[in-house]
């Protein structure tokens, strides 16, 4: 007996929205972009977190328990692992992994993975967030199986990869581009769009035209909404 309802919280009104959810009848939340390394930070001071969330980084499921407590977990990064596996058909072990983006989706998939790729290469515009990812990844992994890529270092480093993630936002609007030239897109790799509120992206489109395994994020974002749908409510999805 419940609902499930979006709301549009600005990233300053955010640490204000979280500690006043539990007076909203509110038993559970997903987080989404750009909030999902702010709300660990914040649960990490005033709630609890799920050693999986921890290491994860991120957090992208709340569970508001009966004496108002939050509790922070990440299923996006097992979510990710099962679409993967079972819809995309690629087991990442032992194979190169590009990501476009280094925000709290990318830093969730990444440190699920772990140890298991051969390599980890990671983009983004944004410096800073590489560094800090890579930071938070050597805490707990080998230091030597993850890299900042360079922009001119873009297509040498996508040859070395079996699978091409896009970890942001370009894909979100019908008008954006693909993040990647499809120039750049070897043959064989296979290409997973963690974008997953159009059924087609242009990335994919053009993968597809290459005749490439590619995919958005809608399994991805089936099998963590089971899974925090399972958090919530203690029953199976």
């Amino acid at each position: 007996d419940a609902e499930y309802l979006l709301y549009d919280v600005e990233p300053e009104r955010l640490e204000h929205f979280l500690k006043n959810a539990p007076e909203s009848s509110i038993a559970g939340l997903n987080i989404t972009i750009p909030h999902k390394i702010k709300a660990k930070e914040y649960l990490e001071r005033k709630g609890f977190l799920d050693e999986n969330a921890r290491r994860l980084g991120a957090v992208n499921t709340v569970k508001i328990a009966a004496d108002g407590s939050l509790c922070g977990y990440n299923t996006d990064g097992p979510g990710f692992y099962r679409s993967l596996v079972e819809d995309l058909k690629f087991e990442p072990e032992g194979k190169g992994v590009f990501f476009l983006g280094a925000g709290g989706a990318a830093r969730a998939c990444i440190m699920y993975l772990g140890n298991a790729p051969k390599k980890i290469f990671v983009y983004d515009v944004d410096r800073l967030k590489t560094d800090e990812l890579i930071d938070h990844y050597n805490k707990y992994f080998d230091a030597r199986r993850i890299s900042v890529v360079g922009k001119d270092e873009i297509k040498d480093k996508l040859n070395e990869a079996g699978l091409l993630v896009n970890a942001t936002p370009i894909g979100m609007r019908e008008s954006d581009p693909s993040p990647v030239d499809a120039s750049l897109l070897h043959r064989g790799i296979y290409v997973y769009d963690l974008v997953y509120n159009r059924p087609m992206t242009q990335l994919v489109k053009e993968a597809n035209s290459l005749k490439l395994h590619a995919m958005t994020g809608l399994g991805m974002l089936l099998y963590q909404g089971a899974i925090a749908f399972e958090i919530w409510t203690g029953a199976k999805a």
